[in-house]
């Protein structure tokens, strides 16, 4: 399995999904619109994808891996998750973010449930973005925990496809 998200000329993730987005493209100062996801060869027996977004170099910064976005339950024969897809919404469910933790305590779901872009504090950072394909569909509900993710699929993956993505504080 293969995903891909297009990058800037420099290699980082464009701007627009990030710290220096305009701000019609941001609520409360989070970057909201996700980037387009390209997939390819999902392997047979595949019930569902599902993907996560985390920045483990903010584990110097703040002191734990922080969620960017968390999205299960899409179709398995995807072969791409279109800009935006967070905003508009579609056949998946949404899990919260770190903006929902007790840390930030962000109570607005259009950004606690949804995708917030990368917004490096310190220096420029690498988000994994990971893709799953999954042998069944998950029974998770709008707002769910990653620990709920992780506990309902450690069984289900048939395989992964990761990427690192560079963003520029």
């Amino acid at each position: 399995m293969k995903i891909s998200v297009s990058l800037t000329a420099q290699g980082y993730l464009p701007d627009r999904y990030g710290k220096y987005a305009t701000a019609n493209e941001m609520i409360a100062g989070y970057p909201i619109i996700s980037p387009e996801i390209t997939v390819s060869d999902v392997p047979a027996g595949t019930a569902s994808l599902a993907l996560t977004l985390l920045d483990f170099d903010a584990v110097p910064v703040g002191g734990f891996v922080w969620i960017h976005w968390l999205a299960a339950n899409f179709a398995p024969d995807l072969a791409r998750i279109p800009e935006n897809a967070s905003q508009i919404g579609g056949d998946f469910v949404q899990g919260r973010n770190s903006t929902a933790g007790r840390l930030v305590h962000n109570l607005d779901p259009r950004t606690n449930q949804r995708y917030t872009g990368p917004q490096p504090p310190d220096q420029d950072h690498q988000y994994e973005l990971t893709l799953y394909a999954l042998r069944e569909t998950l029974p998770l509900q709008a707002g769910y925990w990653y620990n709920e993710f992780r506990q309902l699929a450690q069984t289900q993956v048939i395989t992964t496809a990761k990427l690192l993505i560079p963003s520029r504080a």
